[in-house]
């Protein structure tokens, strides 16, 4: 894995998203969020992950080493988590009860980290130093969009995986954006999460998922817009 990474590292994080989308696509096509196999194979790629990067002292290069200094500077991180609260603006209700509840709950807040690594540290981190940031950017955008192409095998409707894509290319290029101007991939991390493990605890109305999603959208735009006239921290 490490020679991988040092001779053809976009290859290393291609490889970590396929993984990723193949086996946990098929284990919640099969299983669903609260199943414990879901929970077990996601363990293993946040540990795979974790062992890694401390491994060959990456923490620094891709976000982990702490928060960014200055924080003061930092408040454009509360609208990117005012608008991760958006799957419960409608309302309270729960996916599942007891057991199955905190697995998924704990499912979800994993899905946050290990789709926060790969799609920000592993691939982006790996453009950036080949390519202009801009095309990394949107690159790492559109790939965490599209990964969301597997809910078409899990039984999910077409037209719903669609607007779910759409959803998750808005939220890549805020995420995105947020880790190179701030060099800290821990606030993208809390942020996906809070959607993720949300989304179980929301009321899933159709009209208010609409306009979650259309807010969700114009926000990105302005959102990003202002990010890229902010001074980025070294990376």
């Amino acid at each position: 894995m490490r020679k991988l990474y040092e001779k053809k590292e976009i290859m290393f994080a291609v490889l970590w998203i396929v993984a990723y989308c193949v086996i946990l696509g098929t284990i919640r096509g099969n299983f669903g969020d609260e199943s414990i196999y879901m929970l077990i194979a996601l363990l293993v790629f946040a540990t795979g992950i974790i062992a890694f990067v401390k491994a060959n002292h990456l923490e620094e290069k891709y976000g982990l080493a702490g928060w960014p200094k200055d924080m003061i500077r930092y408040l454009f991180f509360i609208p990117m988590w005012i608008l991760a609260t958006g799957n419960i603006w409608d309302g309270f209700a729960l996916s599942y009860h007891g057991a199955a509840l905190v697995i998924a709950t704990l499912s979800m807040i994993l899905v946050g980290f290990v789709e926060e690594m790969i799609f920000r540290g592993f691939l982006f981190r790996a453009m950036l130093s080949k390519d202009q940031a801009t095309v990394a950017v949107i690159v790492s955008a559109l790939t965490f969009g599209l990964g969301h192409i597997v809910n078409l095998f899990t039984g999910q409707a077409n037209f719903e995986t669609v607007m779910q894509i759409i959803f998750a290319i808005s939220w890549g290029f805020i995420l995105t954006m947020v880790y190179y101007k701030s060099g800290s991939i821990i606030p993208c991390i809390i942020a996906h999460s809070m959607i993720d493990a949300l989304s179980l605890f929301g009321a899933d109305h159709e009209m208010a998922d609409w306009i979650y999603i259309g807010v969700t959208i114009v926000i990105a735009i302005g959102y990003c817009t202002y990010l890229g006239k902010i001074k980025n921290e070294q990376m």
